[in-house]
C-alpha cells in the first residue's frame, strides 16, 4: 500500500500566478507602453518603468523556488527518467517555441527583444544565449545540475550557486542576451529544491505582521539601493532576491485565504506555461499595430492610456494566451506545449510479445535438459 500523495499547496500555486502577471507586466511596459512617443506633462510612463524595476529581484527569483520546490521529487528519479520527462522536455518546448518566435519576430524588426536574425544567432541562442524563452532553457540546465550534484551537501552546493549569483549579478561575467539570468536564478531553484522544507515552515509561520514588517524592510532597501546606485553591488542582488522570496511566499499565503482571489490565482498559477510562451509574440504583433496609433493621439487621450494600459494589455493577453491554448488542444496541438509520448504497444500486441518470450525461453531450457541428459 501506498499512502496517499500530499496535497499540493495553494499558496504555490498563487506566486506562480502573481509572478506570470508581472512578467506580462513587465514585457508590455518595457517592449511596449515605454516605446510609445509620449507627449505628457506628468511622468506617467517613467512612474510604471520604474515600479516593475522594483520588482526585478522578486519575480523570476520567486518563480524559481516554487519551481524548484515542485521539482523535489523529480529531481529523485532515476537519470533516463529525468532526461525524458524534464530535460528534454523542456529543451524541446524551448526549441519549438523559439521557432515560432522568431517567425513572428522577423515580420516586427523593431520590436525591443532578442531575436536571430541569421544563422550565426540561431545557433547562438539554441546553445548558449536564450532568448526571452530561457526560463524554460534554464529548467532544462537545472535538472542537469540538480542530478549531478544530488549526492553533495547543501551547504556546498547551494553556497557555490549563491557565490555563482552573486558574481553574475556584479556584470564581471560575459552574459549577452538572458544568459545572466541562467546563472543568477540557479541558487533560487536549488534552494527550492533542497530546503522545501524550511520555505514551507515560513508559509506556516508568515503573519500580517512578518509580510507586513518584511514588504517595508523590501521598499526600503530597493529606495536605498537605488539612491546609492548599488545595484551591481557584491552580494546585493541575491540579498534581496532571497528578502524578495520571503515577502512574495507570505503574501501569497495571505491572499490564499481571500477564497476567490487565490482561488483565481491559483488556477492562473497552474496554466503559466501558454502563457509564458504565447504573450511575447503576440505582444509584438500589438505593437505593431498600436505603437504608431498610440503616438499620434492627443494628450487627453494619451492620459488616459499612460495609467490604464499596462494593466489592460496585460490582462488581454492573459486571456488571449489562455483562449489560443484551450483551442489548440481541443485540434489536437499539444505536442506544442508538452514533449509527444512515444508510440504505445497495444496490450494485444505486448501479450503477444510475452507469450513468444516464454516459449523461447521453454524451448531454450528443454533443449538444455536434453543436451544436459
Amino acid at each position: 500500500m501506498t499512502a496517499p500523495a500530499k496535497a499540493r499547496a495553494q499558496w504555490a500555486d498563487i506566486v506562480k500566478g502573481i509572478c506570470i502577471l508581472l512578467v506580462v507586466l513587465w514585457h508590455v511596459v518595457m517592449k511596449h507602453y515605454l516605446q510609445i512617443d509620449w507627449h505628457l506633462s506628468v511622468p506617467l510612463p517613467g512612474a510604471w518603468g520604474t515600479f516593475g524595476e522594483q520588482l526585478l529581484p522578486l519575480r523570476m527569483p520567486v518563480f524559481f523556488t516554487v519551481s524548484g520546490m515542485f521539482a523535489a521529487a523529480a529531481a529523485t528519479r532515476p537519470w533516463l527518467v529525468v532526461a525524458r520527462s524534464r530535460i528534454a522536455k523542456f529543451y524541446y518546448l524551448y526549441v519549438i517555441w523559439f521557432a515560432i518566435h522568431t517567425t513572428v519576430l522577423a515580420f516586427v524588426p523593431d520590436f525591443e527583444t532578442l531575436s536571430a536574425r541569421n544563422a550565426l544567432d540561431v545557433l547562438e541562442q539554441l546553445t548558449i544565449t536564450p532568448t526571452n524563452l530561457w526560463y524554460l532553457m534554464a529548467l532544462a540546465v537545472y535538472f542537469i545540475v540538480a542530478k549531478l550534484t544530488r549526492g553533495m551537501p547543501t551547504a556546498v552546493v547551494l553556497g557555490a550557486a549563491l557565490l555563482l549569483s552573486a558574481i553574475a549579478a556584479t556584470g564581471v561575467l560575459a552574459a549577452p542576451g538572458n544568459r545572466g539570468q541562467l546563472y543568477q536564478n540557479l541558487f533560487f531553484f536549488l534552494a527550492g529544491l533542497r530546503l522545501k522544507s524550511w520555505v514551507e515552515q515560513w508559509a506556516a509561520g508568515a503573519t500580517l505582521r512578518i509580510l507586513l514588517i518584511g514588504a517595508a524592510g523590501y521598499v526600503f532597501l530597493m529606495a536605498v539601493v537605488q539612491l546609492l546606485h548599488a545595484e551591481r553591488g557584491f552580494g546585493v542582488w541575491p540579498a534581496l532576491s532571497v528578502l524578495a522570496v520571503m515577502v512574495g511566499v507570505a503574501a501569497a499565503v495571505h491572499i490564499e485565504r481571500l477564497h476567490r482571489l487565490g482561488a483565481l490565482l491559483a488556477r492562473l498559477g497552474r496554466m503559466t506555461l501558454p502563457i509564458y510562451v504565447m504573450h511575447m509574440p503576440m505582444l509584438a504583433l500589438v505593437h505593431l499595430a498600436l505603437v504608431k496609433p498610440f503616438s499620434r493621439l492627443g494628450s487627453g487621450p494619451q492620459l488616459v492610456l499612460a495609467v490604464f494600459l499596462p494593466i489592460v494589455l496585460t490582462a488581454v493577453l492573459v486571456a488571449a494566451c489562455l483562449g489560443l491554448h484551450s483551442l489548440l488542444q481541443r485540434i489536437g496541438a499539444r505536442w506544442l506545449f508538452d514533449l509527444p509520448a512515444r508510440a504505445a504497444v497495444p496490450a494485444a500486441q505486448r501479450r503477444e510479445d510475452q507469450t513468444t518470450v516464454r516459449l523461447n525461453r521453454d524451448d531454450f531450457l528443454s533443449q538444455t535438459d536434453r543436451s544436459g541428459a
